[in-house]
């Protein structure tokens, strides 16, 4: 998997790149909230290590929580949520946004070079699933993220994702 840090620097990426009727709307501050911590919460599965549920099983690492179906669900439901408690609109800019920030951690996670893939398309099929590109180093878990391993996986992390969507915001910022 990618890094939580870069996981939620896509989904900022992606808010920076919403419509300005979005990013200057009364209530954006869910939005951004929301594209920013959506993008980890495929990796809650982790908890199943603890409770040793199966690395290959639906509710193992990258299983159902990494599916499209889970994306669409959780988008659906925030989506209503956003739409009716907080009259965040258009909610069909705001549904595209927050999806595309849902399913780019299983994105990101199929373009790791470790593991066992992601189950796209669960609960269809348990299949994992990885892109035949594979540049990104796969992050240890939990606290072991933070020893040399994690310096490597940051280090192919910023030059894979940060970068892009770095020139990703300058670019937009010239365009304004």
């Amino acid at each position: 998997m990618a890094s939580i840090f870069t996981h939620s620097l896509v989904g900022g990426t992606l808010a920076y790149l919403a419509p300005a009727q979005l990013q200057n709307h009364p209530k954006a501050k869910w939005f951004y909230f929301l594209m920013i911590f959506l993008p980890i919460i495929p990796d809650f599965d982790y908890v199943g290590f603890v409770f040793r549920v199966p690395y290959n099983s639906f509710w193992g690492h990258r299983g159902f929580t990494h599916s499209i179906l889970f994306a669409f669900i959780c988008t659906t439901l925030l989506c209503f949520y956003l739409s009716y408690k907080k009259n965040l609109k258009p909610i069909s800019q705001v549904y595209l946004f927050l999806f595309l920030a849902l399913i780019s951690h299983a994105v990101l996670d199929a373009m790791t070079n470790g593991g066992l893939g992601v189950a796209f398309y669960s609960p269809y099929t348990l299949t994992r699933y990885f892109f035949s590109w594979r540049p990104i180093q796969v992050s240890p878990l939990g606290m072991h993220f933070f020893s040399e391993r994690g310096l490597v996986v940051l280090t192919s992390e910023f030059f894979w994702i940060w970068i892009p969507c770095l020139f990703l915001i300058f670019a937009r910022r010239l365009l304004k």
